[in-house]
């Protein structure tokens, strides 16, 4: 199993387990954590933005042009910033820590 770190907006942490395959939107939904992920992961909103620990931002795979375009729409978006639909787990990200940003952008309108 893959630990993976929530901190909420509102500083609550949250940690759960993940398997190597999944997706890091996937687990966050599947665990309560306010991500919408609108384009079920099409690239296609930043509705999935969280921003990663510095220590673990290096541990990840590069961001591709287009997700780096869809970051520039998030709201609150830093250096650290990720699109959940786009981080697939595996042992190497064993113990990552991601922040939900204060500020989402909710296409859904709910």
């Amino acid at each position: 199993m893959i630990k993976v770190h929530f901190t909420g907006a509102d500083g609550a942490t949250q940690t759960v387990d993940a398997r190597d395959g999944d997706r890091l939107l996937d687990v966050a939904q599947a665990a309560g954590q306010p991500l919408e992920g609108t384009c079920e992961g099409q690239m296609a909103c930043s509705t999935c933005h969280v921003i990663v620990e510095p220590r673990d931002f290096a541990r990840l795979k590069p961001a591709r042009e287009e997700e780096e375009d869809m970051l520039d729409l998030a709201l609150g978006a830093t250096r650290h910033s990720r699109l959940a639909c786009q981080i697939w787990l595996d042992e190497s990200l064993d113990g990552l820590s991601v922040r939900i940003p204060s500020e989402t952008r909710n296409m859904q309108g709910r």
